[in-house]
């Protein structure tokens, strides 16, 4: 049976682990805040009271998964570690990180797009829906600048190891991209039940980025 509206003994990161994998199963447009409720046994209307629509849950989701791999991740670079050894412990952390959360991390991969055309406000929408939707544009060109300082984590690593010699020459931001896109797509084709755990394929990955960038001259 759902909650009353007036139950919030759900927490927001039950809602957001709901969302996800509800996102995930049903893609963005055909989900529903009802299903989304459902999932947490809560009625639509409480989880209006957490969310103020669909578009806005979808960025919660994104900011929370890219706010706890940057958290694990920042150390890591500021560490007095090699550079190659920083870079693999980036890679396993974060490849670790979106199999053990893979709707988090296929909601990273297909819904940034529905993120970035979310519908103008008609003319005739009120003030409050204005500053409401002022408000979330303003938050949603935030998360994107998040996210591309985490990118700028794995670069800022790749430099440095190429100054230091550790790395060969090349484009830091193509490298970078298509590291970080192995990565995301993980939560994709990922199983737990699968013949690797997370850890296994993470360090597989770690070598093979690792031995494409090694300087061996």
């Amino acid at each position: 049976m759902a909650r009353k509206p007036a139950d919030q003994s759900v927490n927001r990161e039950d809602i957001l682990l709901a969302a996800a994998e509800v996102l995930q199963r049903k893609g963005f447009e055909a989900t529903t805040m009802k299903d989304i409720a459902g999932a947490v046994k809560l009625t639509a209307a409480s989880l209006y009271h957490h969310f103020r629509n669909k578009d806005a849950l979808l960025l919660a989701v994104l900011e929370a998964g890219l706010d706890h791999i940057i958290n694990q991740i920042e150390p890591i670079v500021h560490s007095a570690l090699s550079s190659d050894e920083k870079l693999r412990q980036m890679i396993c952390a974060h490849v670790v990180g979106v199999t053990h959360n893979t709707a988090v991390g296929a909601t990273m991969v297909f819904e940034i797009r529905s993120l970035m055309d979310v519908k103008p406000l008609s003319e005739t929408a009120s003030e409050a829906d204005q500053r409401a939707y002022h408000d979330f544009i303003a938050r949603r060109n935030r998360f994107f600048a998040h996210r591309d300082a985490f990118e700028e984590l794995f670069r800022f690593v790749i430099r440095e190891g190429i100054a230091n010699g550790c790395f060969r020459q090349t484009d830091v931001g193509i490298f970078t991209k298509t590291l970080l896109g192995a990565h995301n797509w993980v939560g994709v084709w990922y199983r737990p039940n699968g013949r690797l755990s997370g850890e296994e394929i993470a360090a597989m990955m770690a070598d093979s980025f690792l031995r494409a960038l090694r300087n061996e001259g």
